[in-house]
């Protein structure tokens, strides 16, 4: 004969079980953002940036240079950044003022300055790699612009247990682009663009992030054009987001010389 304790006991265990398991699998569905909502959270991350400073150092990679130095950055978005280059001992070497359409460098040995009509040219000649302006201003704030993909649904969503993976497919333009992001604080840890047949174009890797109202930035990234074998590698000690800058300028000796581009 049964012994309803017995009977008890076995349903009482059920119920814990079933409980359990339907409990973990409602918030792991909680969890899950659906690949649209996720692409609005992390471009609304990136807008939330408005201003950013920070100090640090940075390493290029190129076939024509190969340099690392101490530098500063102020971005005030969309359109200006100030640039610094310092020596050993926080020796003043050059100062770069840059907006979308103008554009000063203050060679600080040379006692000279060049000024013009800012283009990509201008920014390869000076940083020593190939990129737009507005893609500089997101390299050194450590953002990824996705507000291309706002348009569209990924190829592919893939949920890991703590990595979301997007990937999108342009037949057109023969890319992929692949972004993870961590599923717990959406830090952007890395996007890949490759040609169709898999090589590698272009790629981002970030690290040792920080929280600033609630937007995570990496202190630690590197952007690589493997196609045109550059690099750029940038390490900050310190940063600030969206606190007031003063007003971006280079003061100038009376003396200097001007070269007009």
């Amino acid at each position: 004969m049964i012994n309803k304790k017995n009977i008890i006991v076995v349903l009482l265990g059920l119920l814990f079980l079933f409980g359990c398991s339907s409990e973990k699998e409602i918030s792991t569905t909680e969890k899950v953002i659906p690949a649209k909502r996720l692409i609005k959270k992390l471009e609304g991350n990136r807008r939330k940036i408005k201003t950013f400073e920070g100090t640090g150092t940075i390493h290029i990679k190129s076939e024509k240079f190969t340099g690392k130095t101490s530098f500063k950055i102020l971005i005030k978005k969309p359109d200006s950044i100030k640039i610094s280059i310092y020596g050993p001992f926080g020796i003043d070497i050059a100062h770069g003022l840059f907006s979308k359409n103008k554009f000063m460098f203050y060679d600080v040995l040379k006692n000279r300055v060049i000024t013009g009509q800012n283009s990509k040219d201008v920014l390869k000649k000076m940083f020593k790699i190939d990129l737009s302006f507005e893609e500089l201003i997101d390299a050194f704030a450590g953002a990824v612009n996705l507000t291309e993909k706002l348009r569209t649904e990924p190829t592919d969503y893939e949920v890991l247990d703590d990595i979301y993976n997007l990937t999108y497919v342009n037949k057109k333009e023969n890319k992929k682009n692949i972004y993870r992001i961590t599923k717990d604080d959406l830090k952007i840890t890395e996007y890949r663009v490759l040609s169709l047949s898999g090589k590698e174009l272009l790629s981002g890797d970030y690290s040792k992030f920080k929280k600033y109202e609630d937007v995570p930035v990496p202190l630690s990234l590197l952007i690589r054009n493997k196609s045109k074998r550059q690099s750029i590698k940038i390490d900050y000690k310190k940063i600030k987001v969206n606190e007031n800058l003063k007003t971006l300028k280079i003061n100038l000796p009376s003396d200097v010389k001007i070269i007009k581009w």
